[in-house]
């Protein structure tokens, strides 16, 4: 009698790199144009299933007092109460629950998404994860790109201040992208 073989799963485990990967965002100012800002300090862990992506798992920690949208003014009252309250919350998180190859073959990353103690099913696009390549030191490492757009009062990210001329200060809708390089463990 001969065994049949059993398929192994090869699950890697791969680390953000916080010094090559960005976490921003994008929202209407004034109704007019598009701010942009930064988290300077993220971190996490993808598990990669090598044989199915689709099993795979990511997690990820964002430092809110990293925000720098190259205004001091701003930085500091997106860290306060109004906003982030960096104080009493000082982390975003995502964690998937979900990963499924799109039309295009992309990804679909869902996953719970917490900001300011409100957790909420967001669903990223995501562009890769790039084949495996060596740095100069004989660490290898991949990339991918996340995106998706979420309204930030569904956070409790509610601050806002009417216009002279009608309107809004901030918009509602914000987009969320995230540039990583991950690092094999």
């Amino acid at each position: 009698m001969t065994a049949t073989p059993i398929e192994q799963t090869a699950t890697t485990t791969w680390n953000i790199d916080p010094v090559h990967s960005v976490a921003e965002f994008k929202v209407k100012h004034m109704m007019i144009s598009n701010v942009k800002g930064q988290f300077t300090a993220i971190t996490g862990v993808i598990n990669l299933d090598e044989n199915d992506v689709t099993n795979s798992h990511v997690e990820a920690t964002i430092e809110t007092a990293s925000v720098n949208t190259r205004d001091a003014q701003r930085d500091t009252h997106l860290k306060s109460p109004d906003f982030f309250d960096v104080e009493n919350y000082p982390t975003l998180t995502f964690r998937s629950t979900r990963i499924s190859r799109t039309a295009g073959g992309e990804l679909a990353v869902e996953g719970d998404l917490t900001i300011r103690g409100v957790t909420r099913k967001v669903a990223f696009d995501v562009e890769g994860p790039t084949p495996p390549a060596k740095d100069p030191w004989g660490n290898t490492r991949r990339g991918l790109s996340a995106a998706t757009r979420i309204n930030r009062k569904d956070f409790g990210l509610t601050w806002n201040a009417a216009l002279e001329t009608g309107g809004i200060l901030v918009g509602d809708d914000v987009t969320l992208t995230l540039d990583v390089q991950v690092v094999k463990a």
